[in-house]
């Protein structure tokens, strides 16, 4: 087993509903209301969403579509093993009664860059250059009020902050591998 790269955590997370619709579609496929369904999207969200998932080579539009029975969209190869990991995410979210509403853009990064051994503000601030110190920041604190992170101050002068992954944030790093 291997973690994704942060180039996929980021891409995966870069839009809320990425990772529920890439779940609703795993080893199946399905019509677009029962992906409206599973997910409880509007449909313009929806469909820009899959639009998204179709331009990132993840979803496409099953070309033999045309009996009610058959799925409307698929998953390529690709995004059928991002597709297992979105849904061994939505499994921990699920566990850890984390909404998808309560996960920020950067919170998947920031726990795959805390896997990889980054602890100090500084060193998570370079290894996501996308991500402004201010939503760095944002995002610690609420992972840090969800218990995905812990953050430890260290006695010195000047006194020092780490922030190291707790109990359920490892739950979730266990969650970005994949097979």
């Amino acid at each position: 087993m291997s973690i994704l790269s942060l180039s996929t955590v980021l891409a995966l997370s870069r839009y809320r509903w990425t990772i529920a619709i890439l779940a609703a579609l795993s080893g199946r496929g399905a019509r677009f209301v029962e992906i409206l369904n599973h997910v409880g999207l509007s449909r313009d969200s929806l469909s820009r969403a899959l639009e998204q998932l179709i331009d990132a080579g993840w979803v496409i539009r099953n070309p033999g579509h045309g009996h009610p029975l058959r799925p409307e969209y698929l998953l390529t190869e690709s995004g059928e093993a991002l597709a297992q990991v979105a849904s061994s995410i939505i499994r921990t979210q699920n566990r850890l009664e984390i909404p998808v509403k309560d996960m920020t853009r950067w919170t998947l990064p920031l726990v795959h860059v805390l896997a990889a051994g980054q602890t100090r503000f500084s060193g998570i601030e370079r290894a996501l250059p996308e991500a402004s110190p201010r939503a760095v920041s944002l995002s610690l604190k609420a992972t840090t009020a969800q218990r995905l992170v812990q953050r430890k101050v260290l006695d010195g002068f000047p006194p020092t902050t780490e922030y190291l992954l707790a109990k359920n944030g490892k739950y979730f790093a266990e969650a970005l591998e994949v097979a």
